[in-house]
């Protein structure tokens, strides 16, 4: 086996892999209906979503989908979320819930970490919040989805897949 040290990219083994923390680019959600990140590497086994302020002109709930070559996936998926207080929970089988409930007035802030258990089985943990000015709260949850294929890409939406994102940054991390 060979490692060499890259510096800032990381340890590469056996000319291979990357072993590190690979940032995306910052995209600025404030329009269009959809936000792709694609060409995530066949390595990959944990991703981490990063929402800064990101917002809708909608009620629906921002959500994140899994893809690989043959597409985002939009069925299949287990998962929920609840509002910290308890007075919102979502449950979703079309994607990874960003957060507990919709509203055009909402932001959301957090992270949202998928982890591949093998075999194309994906897991997601959920940490986002509301804006504080809008009513602070929290929300978490956790959500499974099995691809057909190895992950190569991922987007977020909404759950109804027409509200316009209208404000905030999404990026990514992946390791």
């Amino acid at each position: 086996m060979s490692v060499v040290i890259n510096g800032s990219a990381g340890v590469t083994v056996n000319s291979g892999a990357v072993l590190g923390i690979t940032s995306g680019t910052a995209v600025a959600s404030t329009s269009g209906t959809s936000i792709d990140f694609t060409s995530i590497p066949s390595w990959v086994k944990r991703i981490t979503v990063m929402f800064n302020a990101v917002s809708t002109n909608g009620s629906s709930i921002p959500q994140i989908q899994l893809g690989d070559s043959g597409g985002v996936e939009t069925t299949g998926y287990v998962g929920t979320i609840s509002s910290y207080s308890g007075a919102s929970n979502a449950n979703s089988t079309t994607g990874i819930l960003a957060n507990a409930a919709g509203n055009a007035g909402y932001s959301c802030t957090g992270i949202i970490t998928l982890a591949t258990l093998g075999s194309n089985l994906w897991v997601a943990s959920m940490v986002t919040t509301t804006d504080p000015a809008i009513g602070n709260f929290s929300s978490v949850g956790a959500a499974r989805k099995t691809l057909s294929d190895t992950l190569d890409r991922v987007r977020i939406t909404t759950v109804n897949g027409t509200d316009t994102f209208d404000a905030g940054s999404i990026n990514i991390l992946y390791e």
